[in-house]
C-alpha cells in the first residue's frame, strides 16, 4: 500500500538469467539442428527421398499381407510427402531461429511462445509423423535398412527437453524500490 492507501503494482524482476540463457542456447542448438538437417535434405534430396519412397512403399518390411495394403507406391505422393516434410522442416527452422533472436534480445515472453511453436512443430513432425505414422503405420520398424525410430526419438526427446527447460518457472523477486 502507498501513504495514500492505494495498492501498487508489483515490479518483480527475473531471478534467474542462467535458465534465460539455457533456453536460448538449448532453442539455437535445434534450430542450428533442424537448419542443417532442411539444408541437407534440399542439397541432397535423393538420399532421403530414397528413404521416404522405401518407408511409404513398406517394400522392406515383413510384407505382412495384412498390412501391405497399407503401402504407398505412387512414387508422385511418396514425393509429395518427402516435400512436404523439408518444409515443415524449414518453416520449424526458421521458426526456431526467431525463438533464439527473441531470446537473444530478452524479449522472454515472446521468445517463449515463439520457441515452443517451433518444438511443437519437430515434436509433431518426429512423433506423430516418424515415429507414429512412419513406425507403426508403415510398419518402419521391421527394417534392418530403413529405420528411423532412434533418430527420430532423439529429436523428439531433444525437443520435448528443450519446451520444459524453456517452461520452467523463473522465478520473481521484489525490487529494492517494492521494499519501500
Amino acid at each position: 500500500m502507498t501513504s495514500t492507501g492505494t495498492p501498487h503494482t508489483t515490479r518483480t524482476t527475473p531471478t534467474h538469467p542462467a535458465l534465460a540463457l539455457a533456453s536460448t542456447l538449448l532453442t539455437a542448438t535445434v534450430a542450428l539442428y533442424i537448419a542443417l538437417v532442411a539444408l541437407g535434405n534440399i542439397t541432397d534430396f535423393d538420399s532421403n527421398q530414397q528413404f521416404v519412397r522405401h518407408v511409404l512403399a513398406m517394400d522392406t518390411t515383413f510384407k505382412d499381407d495384412d498390412l501391405m495394403w497399407r503401402a504407398v507406391t505412387s512414387k508422385g505422393l511418396q514425393d509429395t510427402a518427402y516435400v512436404a516434410i523439408i518444409a515443415w522442416e524449414t518453416i520449424a527452422a526458421l521458426v526456431l531461429i526467431a525463438g533464439t533472436w527473441l531470446w537473444v534480445r530478452r524479449d522472454l515472453e515472446r521468445a517463449r511462445r515463439v520457441s515452443t511453436y517451433g518444438l511443437l512443430m519437430l515434436m509433431l513432425l518426429f512423433g506423430a509423423g516418424f515415429i507414429a505414422i512412419g513406425g507403426e503405420w508403415f510398419a518402419m520398424w521391421q527394417s534392418d535398412d530403413w529405420n528411423g525410430l532412434d533418430a527420430a526419438t532423439r529429436v523428439f526427446t531433444l525437443s520435448g527437453l528443450v519446451l520444459l527447460v524453456i517452461h520452467l518457472p523463473a522465478g520473481t523477486s521484489r525490487t529494492a524500490d517494492d521494499e519501500s
